[in-house]
């Protein structure tokens, strides 16, 4: 439940008191420049074990839904993915920091290994989402498998469409990429912290309605 807004919290603060840097249109990553890149550096290190240290915790539960290994899987995908983006800075790109070209003309090897990992922050989440919205509709819990259906489909739109601006290819776009990354990484992120609250509280005070609660009870019956 600390994972997300611990994040948001450090890259926002960080952002707004960088010169030069605009939060619309310049990514998250971007805040690793500089000689106080260290702190968004850290800032992935320190989110992505956390997430890690979820997705271990989160295997009982999920067996309880029915899952098996998928779902504990690309979650610790998504945590170690965050903490490789921290050891390797990306390029500069849309003219952060000032002076820079928008996109570097060649990929250097940092920022190869830095895209490598952070792929499955917006591949692997928006899939564990999907799962989970299958077991939470086996089990009647329809508002939760609403809920992460539409999570990963939002997920994958702002992450495509951010993608295009940081290309440069849409004008229009390019000006606000920023804002378009940090949407995927909200919807992404409070579907974590929601469902980690859910797991904690045995889903009973986030989703009231005999269906779930019976479908959820199914499940434990049959796992005694």
């Amino acid at each position: 439940m600390v994972a997300g807004p611990l994040f948001f919290l450090v890259f926002t603060i960080a952002g707004l008191v960088r010169p030069g840097y605009d939060p619309l249109r310049h990514p998250v990553s971007s805040l690793e420049f500089g000689p106080t890149g260290w702190v968004q550096a850290l800032n992935f290190i320190v989110t992505g074990t956390l997430v890690t240290l979820f997705a271990w915790g989160v295997r009982s539960p999920v067996r309880l839904l029915g899952g098996g290994r998928t779902v504990p899987v690309l979650i610790m995908a998504v945590g170690l993915g965050l903490v490789g983006a921290g050891f390797f800075d990306p390029d500069p790109i849309s003219g952060y920091p000032p002076g820079t070209p928008p996109i570097a003309l060649q990929a250097s090897l940092h920022r190869v290994l830095h895209d490598l990992f952070s792929t499955p922050v917006f591949t692997a989440l928006p899939a564990a989402c999907i799962v989970l919205a299958r077991r939470f509709a086996k089990v009647r819990m329809i508002g939760w498998a609403v809920y992460s259906a539409i999570s990963a489909a939002l997920m994958v739109i702002f992450f495509v469409l951010s993608s295009i601006a940081f290309g440069q290819g849409l004008s229009a776009l390019t000006l606000y990429g920023g804002l378009l990354q940090r949407l995927a990484l909200g919807v992404g992120f409070a579907w974590l912290t929601i469902l980690a609250a859910g797991l904690s509280l045995g889903f009973a005070g986030l989703w009231r309605g005999r269906s779930p609660a019976r479908g959820l009870g199914s499940v434990q019956a049959r796992s005694r």
